[in-house]
């Protein structure tokens, strides 16, 4: 189901429409919107592109690390799981 949503970005209001619930598109703005300010704040007189395209790069560097993140989780885990299989296995034998 596509929502329709009204958020609020840098004091500018956008309508946007998303697969997501409402709660999740506000969540994602507000996170949005916070990291920009940050980036704002400490980088005073750039441009608002070179903002968006600042906070983009941070966003983005941050998915990635967390994508990696989770990775190697992921590969603890099955070799975790295969550990126990084997025991488990050694066991019933």
């Amino acid at each position: 189901m596509v929502e329709k949503v009204k958020i609020r970005i840098k004091d500018r209001e956008y309508a946007i429409t998303g697969s997501d619930d409402k709660e999740q598109m506000l969540k994602v703005a507000a996170y949005v919107d916070q990291r920009l300010r940050e980036i704002s704040d400490s980088q005073r007189g750039l441009t608002d592109d070179k903002t968006a395209i600042l906070t983009a790069l941070d966003i983005a560097g941050d998915y990635f690390q967390l994508t990696k993140e989770k990775e190697v989780l992921l590969t603890e885990i099955n070799k975790r799981t295969q550990r126990l299989i084997q025991d488990v296995n050694m066991v019933l034998k």
